[in-house]
């Protein structure tokens, strides 16, 4: 396919440069490269993909960074393992570049580094890709760093050329002319240029600590904290008592609540935590925001004196014991605050608040989610004032930035290690090496490290504690068996230097601030995303001695690696194609934050995604009952949508649920029951209509609902059009059949009844009598049926056109999207079925088949490219069959060609949606295949596919 290949790039270079509407294929075209959030569009993503791609790589850049070379260590780790090496080429230009990026330079084994010398003054910024067949050239603002590569706005373009292009010959030839030039990176150079390296200024502004005084409004709310007063202050308005702030770790909680404090002015104030070391902490942060004196505040204990206390800070401990309630009077404090109220539930915390009659109690916490069976919703009256999760913190820049990176855990017997597996492999000597070997090249940010590992037990971190240790580090082991003294003096250990790392299992998931972690490694597997969460937690406090911290998940093979997009994307939909395509496309979160895999640490994750059933009966009822909870009434299946829980469409999985009154009648607290006729239809419009990607069917149900049964084709035409829809009549007549059950098949007809649904009769549409006297009389029949419909309408925003590029689709999905007249039975042995009457042929591929299939059938289709396609025929064709003739002549007969592919069966049965094709004139070729003629041709994809899409589907 060389000449294919060069063909294409002509036809791109045409587009490119020559005219954009004559030439279409633009897979190789000029591309512009900026930084835009909005649009999900970042320098990074390029740079990453093409290293990916690459046998080698040259990159000349002024100034890197720490957090610029963090952001690529994953793919260089990819390419190391396979033997890929390149060379980068720095500068002393204006000495911008940290001796501590220099020495990361140093750490990588795959990389040559050189430095040029100070008379060039070296500014270029360009990165040379050399890849099979081609080569890559990415040219023009960017510097190896992290806000030019994600934040800053740059401009860049992206060039391709063959092998023999001058342009990158010169290119390459330019840099090593410099490379010659210059000289290799060494310790002795890096000193030397620390010793001379001009004074640079960083100021360092935190939004939620700026000033440390304790005058009176010395420091301000940022501006989440801001948003969330007005909250709690329209709450108070609205006559509430209670209101429930969800805040991630690290936003400023404890200073929110003084500010509230604060616009409240009470007369007395109670706060209340669950561990003694964090009273200190939140009094001093209370007096900071109001200014008081020491005599106005107390930690209560045992015998203090609290009269003339304005302000009392308690632990739930020593507040719950009944002689030290009985000391206040129910009324004594205007105003309570509960922090990490998810504890709530326990008895100790529902003994005291049930005691108390406080004006106003506000419940603070992070993870409001939980597993006890709990509400802590009702306790709060179902008053949530404001919440924010991790990700908007993120995009808010209210924490420090992380570079996250997924690792893959050693492998004993062929197998990266499982949760069964045996405890001296854990902490075998290999293991240790493997260890010490991803931390120190992941590395952190700033001098040294103070970092937190995370254990599957005790005896693990006691054990690797011993082990590190005997290696030269400095570290301790802390477990629950560890009195709060020995806690609080091994932590200022570590935030003073005198330690490297603790080593814990889960005490310190929670309720403890080290401002200065830079490093949190897990070295445990995933049971539960919130555990994550408050894990990946410990390190996002900013401090001035980080600009990010470094985030190390050792990866096995473990049943919940699912739960890590689940955590690491706040994705509660149990959607298994979002978890696949927020791992691929991990890199298109905003802000300076990066979420890498190595290659086969994300195969274990695609491997539990596979094989995992997110539609279990626990999972399905923990959901429902989780955002009961939340909403203090039945959730309908568009609250599961606007809340973010799970999708809608995972009630209905493998048939777990005909429709949502069936889930209300498990799970809720109510028996709904419909006659049989009308409740096939509430199932048939949850089967059919629910998905959302074809919205004709939902909006002339929407307008029948609100017409009393019956409208006119001119209306329903007119509503078409507003919204921006095909109007064609090969689009409504399908429409038509849908909804008459017409399209379907037989056992579905069996399923759902043979009567239709809607009818047209004299260019008016008329609702199913039957349903329309249903819809009169029972109002639950309404709220299930407008609810599905409702839902289906807010699901299709995520299906702009008939096929949306990267979408998945069902065979049958795929035909009534094509107007096809009825649904088959599966297409016959070879994947694809011309329809004259449509003129159209869906051409579909599982693209690794499975091993036992008969050798006749195992065709090798084959993407070569992002842009170009090889496929088989079906067997016994030659060129004159007629199925081969037709798509031969496609340009000439306008047959439609719509390619789908599936990476393997163990996926599932949908299939990635990839775009039109066009037949390359004269590739067909008749060949043999297990003694029988084939027939084998190449096409072009209209739209290339995506690169991380490209490589998900094409790697085994």
């Amino acid at each position: 396919m060389r000449l294919s290949f060069e063909a294409q790039m002509l036809e791109s270079i045409q587009f490119g440069f020559i005219d954009r509407m004559q030439f279409r294929d633009r897979t190789y075209a000029p591309k512009m490269l900026i930084n835009n959030a909005e649009e999900k569009r970042f320098v990074l993503t390029d740079l990453q993909e093409e290293l990916l791609k690459s046998r080698a790589f040259y990159f000349s850049v002024a100034f890197v960074t720490q957090s610029g070379i963090s952001m690529i260590k994953a793919q260089l780790a990819d390419l190391a393992a396979r033997g890929v090496c390149g060379k980068i080429l720095i500068s002393p230009y204006l000495d911008f570049n940290d001796p501590l990026a220099m020495y990361d330079l140093l750490k990588l084994p795959n990389v040559e580094t050189r430095i040029s010398h100070e008379t060039m003054q070296l500014h270029s910024k360009y990165y040379l890709f050399e890849q099979e067949h081609k080569q890559v050239l990415i040219a023009g603002s960017s510097n190896l760093t992290a806000t030019a590569l994600k934040q800053n706005y740059e401009w860049n373009i992206k060039l391709n050329s063959t092998d023999n292009g001058n342009l990158l010959y010169q290119t390459k030839q330019e840099f090593e002319r410099i490379w010659d030039l210059s000289r290799p990176l060494t310790t002795e150079i890096i000193e030397s240029y620390k010793r001379k390296r001009k004074s640079m200024i960083q100021v360092v502004t935190l939004e939620e600590e700026v000033k440390v005084d304790y005058q009176v409004g010395a420091i301000n709310p940022n501006k989440m904290q801001k948003e969330a007063l007005v909250a709690l202050q329209e709450v108070r308005d609205n006559g509430a008592q209670k209101a429930l702030v969800i805040s991630a770790t690290g936003t400023g909680k404890t200073y929110l609540s003084a500010f509230d404090v604060r616009q409240v002015n009470p007369e007395h104030v109670l706060f209340i935590v669950h561990r003694e070391q964090i009273l200190s902490k939140s009094l001093e942060s209370f007096q900071r925001v109001l200014g008081f004196s020491n005599d106005e505040a107390c930690l209560y204990k045992s015998g203090i004196d609290f009269s003339g206390k304005k302000y009392i800070f308690a632990t739930i401990q020593t507040l719950s014991r009944d002689e030290h309630l009985q000391r206040f009077a129910r009324d004594f404090f205007d105003y309570i605050l509960i922090d990490e109220v998810h504890k709530a539930g326990a008895d100790s915390y529902k003994k005291v608040m049930a005691y108390f009659e406080p004006a106003f109690l506000l419940g603070m916490t992070a993870t409001p989610e939980r597993t006890d069976g709990q509400n802590i919703y009702e306790l709060f009256d179902y008053n949530i004032a404001y919440e924010i999760r991790l990700q908007d913190a993120m995009d808010a820049d209210l924490l420090c930035p992380f570079h996250y990176f997924g690792v893959t855990d050693i492998v004993v017997d062929g197998q990266p290690i499982c949760e069964n597996i045996d405890f001296s492999k854990l902490i075998s000597e290999e293991r240790v090496n493997h260890i010490l070997e991803k931390i120190n090249y992941y590395g952190y940010s700033g001098e040294s490290v103070h970092g937190l590992i995370f254990c599957s037990s005790k005896k693990e971190a006691v054990e690797l504690s011993i082990l590190l240790n005997q290696r030269g580090l400095r570290t301790q082991a802390l477990t629950g068996d560890d009195s709060q003294v020995v806690r609080e003096e091994a932590v200022r250990k570590l935030e003073n230097g005198a330690l490297d790392y603790l080593l814990t299992v889960d005490i310190f998931n929670e309720g403890i601030d080290i401002p200065s972690v830079n490093q949190v490694v897990m070295l445990r597997n995933t049971e539960s995303s919130i555990i994550f969460i408050q894990q990946l937690g410990r390190g996002l406090r900013k401090h001035p001695s980080k600009d990010y911290v470094t985030i190390i998940d050792f990866i096995g093979n473990y049943r919940n690696n699912y739960l890590i997009p689940v955590a690491l994307f706040g994705d509660q939909s149990m959607n298994k194609d979002n978890y696949r395509r927020e791992v691929r496309e991990a890199n298109l979160i905003s802000g300076l934050t990066t979420i890498n895999f190595e290659e086969v640490a994300r195969k274990q994750i695609f491997v539990s995604i596979t094989n995992t059933s997110l539609s279990s009966m626990k999972i399905l009822r923990d959901s429902y009952v989780d955002l009961q909870n939340k909403l203090g009434r039945q959730p309908f299946l568009k609250d599961f949508w606007t809340y973010n829980g799970i999708d809608p469409l995972t009630f209905f999985n493998n048939n777990a649920f005909k429709d949502y009154a069936d889930v209300v009648t498990k799970f809720g607290d109510q028996v709904v029951s419909f006659e049989e006729f009308p409740k096939n239809f509430l199932s048939f419009i949850t089967f059919e209509c629910l998905s959302g990607k074809r919205k004709h069917e939902l909006i002339l149900l929407q307008l029948l609902i609100e017409n009393n049964g019956h409208i006119a084709f001119d209306t329903y035409f007119e509503r078409l059009i507003q919204k921006d829809l095909d109007t064609s009549s090969d689009v409504i007549n399908s429409v038509e059949g849908v909804l008459d059950l017409s399209f379907l098949k037989a056992q579905e007809q069996k399923r759902f009844g043979t009567q239709p649904l809607v009818v047209k009769t004299n260019d008016t549409y008329q609702l199913n009598m039957q349903v329309v006297e249903e819809l009169r009389m029972n109002s639950d029949y309404v709220a299930f049926f407008r609810d599905v419909i409702e839902t289906g309408l807010l699901k299709s925003k995520d299906y702009p056109e008939i096929f949306t590029l990267g979408q998945k689709y069902s065979r049958r999905e795929v035909l009534k999207l094509l107007n096809v007249k009825h649904d088959e039975p599966p297409l016959n042995i070879g994947g694809y079925k011309i329809d004259k009457e449509t003129n159209s042929c869906p051409i579909f591929i599982t693209y690794h088949k499975s091993e036992d299939i008969s050798d006749t059938i195992k065709y090798e289709d084959k993407l070569l490219s992002e842009s170009t396609l090889r496929w088989f025929s079906k067997n016994k064709r030659t060129l004159e069959s007629p199925d081969v003739q037709y798509i031969i002549d496609s340009k000439e007969n306008g047959l439609r060609l719509e390619l789908f592919i599936i990476k393997d069966d163990a996926e599932g049965g949908d299939f990635y949606y990839l775009g039109p094709l066009e037949y390359i004139e004269a590739s067909a070729e008749e060949m043999e295949r297990a003694g029988e003629s084939v027939v084998c041709m190449f096409f072009t994809l209209k739209e290339p596919v995506k690169a991380d899409l490209f490589h998900y589907l094409t790697t085994q």
